[in-house]
């Protein structure tokens, strides 16, 4: 079959999916990992086909799950694909948020023989009633971009989903596919559990070709300090634009998606109707014009953000622009993919760094992808509210037993070390609320008929499956014309705070506020062209660890024979750097400290990221006032961080007193942080989860200010009363973990231990303070520019 179809197309199979097909045929489950575009689809899909038309029976033969709708409707095309070439009865299906009725209800009927579905759409499955007559002959799941999923709750959700498989069918196989991932082994341990069986892991050799090209500023002492949007390189991104078939620009928010795409419209009209833009706030209708666009090569530029990160197939895309700091090797590979996405052909990404500094990621992104110093995806562990949501979806549809639903969901990775007591909290807690909740009947969601765990309520069960998911976001306002036509969802804080009247860019077009009505703003195109950018809550990454050690690494690298293009292009800020303090070498660890009105700075270098440095300077504020009490300010990037007292800081008595130890670094950062405050935070998305706080029906969402209310009230009452709550627990444990990546942080400190450690006494900020400093500005209050500021910072630079 597949040798049939290779061979109409033209096409020679990789060793890869040959030795795919094998290892399906001999009963193996496994991860495959190969590069994007060199038919990882093909090389599961005719292994799963094989197997059918060995045995063919009815029903769901094969569960494929992808972490996104489009790429869902990618791979129903190359499976349709295969099935129309060779004139297969294998029925294939879809299945997902946008399905519509009619089509569910088709397939309640009779369902297709592969279907291709989100993570969420499995739990609603498994929601309804008379689920195991539906899997009864599922023989496959796989699951596509398993690298995107692992390290999120989405991929917990998938875990849970397998154990129950798994459970009603031990015959089960399971099959990952994943391109760029740092622990390949630990994600397989993942994905398949602790079931047996036989498993394999299928790696290729063939490595995907990356051209990498930074666009360097033609002066770079012109080119700010300071910044994030990199619209002054503009004129040097039309060019590339003009010259390609098709062009996609990656930004790192949606608002700088919107800024960009308005400000090459002004730049070039004639780009209008040739160029769109692509992101998730966006109405469905619009995005899958664009997609369909691209596919069709009707399109010159889509300027977009991680919507567009994951496998679609784009073949007309012959050139990607990174727009700033992709944060991370394995995200800035993803994007290059898009590019050249067929064997063999090669993926031209430009590197747009938005700063002086940050072009130094260009080169360091190089080296990274040379030589595959790919990230790690942390996975969740112990992740209770996902849990509490999974037990409720099983008692809505048929119900479950405890002790056979324990034994199946300890051999997932994510609750192998759940203890029977833990799981028995569990089930307290959807029977009557838990200790704190007994009184109140609306936490009472499940009852126990003769030893099965089920729902009874209609109410109970239809919020919940309204529920289901762990995709958590702020209320989002849906963004309509006053005559009719969706234009997309901007997050209700944004639009709060805009009365009518008042003028905003979004999806492009400058619109006009109307009003505002039940979770809904109604706007009118407007003739002016001044409005505020909508931005939305999060999207600030932090560097991560592989990217940041190859900063240092090329850092250490100037002077040297051996330099690239993006080195030597910085030799000026380099020699200013040297001039103004000092360039830090691998085994260095640079400390700025410099007096002006605002009071005593001092500036530390570690080069770890947004994330740690938020903790480290925490921390070292702790530490200093141990032994002198003061005030700090703090302000961080991805490259360092100050701290700003009104008195001196006595930097040289901290170090002396082992500021950088890492032996106690649980209790002195929960002194030094507020990490109740930062828990609370935690804590609203994992009450949304496991269903203590219900965000509304559709049409009709519940205010964000309520939601946070209510869980704060939650947290409020654990912490006062029930302290051991595993979700308060929980709460404490992802902030450490995810948000202050305390790991991460340790190991930093042992590497500063080490280093040899430089300070110097500044008579001016030097260019690395500078970045800092404008990220301080940032966050305070003003009706000025941020870029006007910036500006007028440098020009008193300048002058002094």
């Amino acid at each position: 079959m597949a040798e049939q179809w290779f061979k109409q197309s033209d096409w020679q199979p990789y060793d890869f999916q040959v030795n795919t097909w094998d290892a399906i045929g001999k009963g193996y489950s496994g991860l495959l990992n190969a590069p994007t575009g060199f038919g990882k689809t093909y090389a599961i899909w005719f292994g799963v086909l094989q197997q059918y038309y060995k045995k063919q029976k009815p029903g769901i033969h094969c569960l494929w799950i992808t972490p996104l709708r489009a790429l869902s409707k990618e791979i129903y095309m190359a499976t349709e694909r295969v099935s129309d070439g060779l004139g297969l009865s294998y029925t294939i299906g879809l299945r997902s948020g946008d399905t519509s009725l009619k089509e569910r209800t088709q397939q309640k009927k009779k369902m297709p023989n592969g279907l291709i579905t989100t993570p969420e759409s499995v739990h609603l499955l498994l929601a309804a009633k008379g689920y195991n007559d539906t899997f009864k002959n599922l023989q496959f799941v796989i699951i596509d971009e398993w690298h995107e999923l692992m390290g999120t709750k989405r991929g917990v959700q998938i875990e849970l989903a397998l154990s129950r498989l798994k459970a009603i069918n031990p015959e089960l196989k399971i099959w990952g596919i994943s391109a760029t991932i740092g622990n390949l082994e630990e994600a397989e341990e993942v994905l398949l559990g602790g079931y047996g069986g036989k498993r394999t892991m299928i790696r290729t050799n063939l490595k995907k070709r990356i051209e990498i090209e930074t666009i360097i500023p033609e002066v770079i002492e012109k080119y700010p300090w300071g910044g994030h949007l990199g619209i002054k390189l503009m004129e040097e991104v039309l060019p590339i634009i003009h010259k390609s078939n098709s062009t996609l620009l990656f930004t790192n928010t949606r608002s700088q998606c919107e800024i960009w795409y308005q400000r090459l419209l002004e730049r070039e009209p004639d780009l209008a109707g040739a160029m769109a833009l692509h992101h998730s706030a966006l109405s469905d209708e619009t995005r899958l014009w664009v997609e369909n666009a691209l596919h069709e090569g009707i399109l010159k530029a889509v300027v977009c953000t991680s919507s567009l990160d994951l496998g679609v197939d784009f073949r007309p895309v012959d050139t990607v622009i990174q727009i700033g700091s992709p944060k991370g090797v394995a995200r800035f590979m993803q994007r290059a993919g898009r590019s050249g996405h067929q064997p063999g052909a090669i993926s031209k990404i430009y590197f747009l760094p938005t700063h002086s500094l940050e072009i130094i990621e260009g080169s360091a992104l190089r080296h990274a992808v040379t030589h595959s110093e790919i990230e790690q995806r942390v996975p969740y562990i112990r992740s209770f509210d996902v849990l509490i949501q999974y037990l409720v979806t099983l008692a809505v549809s048929d119900g479950f037993r405890a002790n056979e639903t324990y034994e199946e969901v300890i051999k997932t990775h994510c609750f192998n070390s759940v203890t029977r007591e833990e799981f028995n909290w569990c089930l307290l807690f959807i029977t009557d609320g838990g200790s704190m909740l007994e009184a109140y009947d609306e936490f009472h969601k499940v009852v126990i008929e003769n030893g099965l765990y089920v729902v009874t309520s209609k109410r109970v069960a239809m919020r919940h499956r309204l529920g289901i998911g762990t995709i958590v976001s702020d209320a989002m306002i849906q963004v309509t014309y006053v005559g009719g036509g969706r234009i997309g969802s901007i997050e209700e804080w944004f639009i709060s705070r805009l009365s009518p009247g008042d003028s905003f860019w979004f999806t492009g077009k400058n619109l006009e506020l109307i009003r505002i009505k039940d979770m809904t703003a109604y706007v009118k195109r407007s003739a002016g062209n001044k409005g505020a950018f909508p931005s939305w809550q999060g999207g600030r990454m932090p560097l991560s660890s592989q990217l940041s050690s190859t900063i240092r690494m090329k850092l250490d690298e100037y002077g040297k024979k051996k330099t690239d293009i993006e080195i030597s292009s910085l030799s000026q800020l380099f020699e200013e750097q040297k001039m103004r303090s000092h360039l830090p070498h691998n085994d260095e660890l640079l400390i700025e400290k410099i007096k002006t009105r605002d009071g005593y700075h001092v500036f530390f270098y570690p080069f770890e990221g947004r994330n740690v440095h938020e903790g480290m300077a925490s921390l070292f504020a702790y530490r200093i006032s141990q032994i002198k009490p003061m005030t700090f300010s703090i302000a961080m990037n991805d490259y360092g961080f100050e701290l700003l007292s009104d008195q001196e800081i006595p930097v040289e008595e901290a170090l002396g007193n082992a500021l950088f130890d890492s032996s106690n670094i649980s209790a002195d950062i929960y002194a030094s942080v507020n990490i109740s405050e930062m828990a609370k935070r935690k804590f609203r998305d994992i009450a949304t989860i496991a269903g203590l706080v219900f965000n509304g029906y559709p049409g009709k969402a519940v205010k964000t200010r309520h939601v946070q209310a209510n869980s704060q009230l939650f947290f409020g009452v654990f912490t006062d009363f029930d302290p051991n709550n595993l979700l308060l627990q929980q709460a404490y444990d992802e902030v450490m973990t995810f948000q202050m990546e305390q790991v991460r942080m340790m190991q930093a400190l042992q590497r500063m231990e080490t280093q040899h450690v430089i300070i110097k006494d500044l008579e001016k900020f030097s260019p690395f303070c500078f970045p800092i400093l404008t990220e301080r500005f940032r966050e305070k209050f003003t009706n000025e520019k941020f870029e006007d500021r910036v500006k007028k910072m440098l020009e008193q630079l300048d002058r002094a």
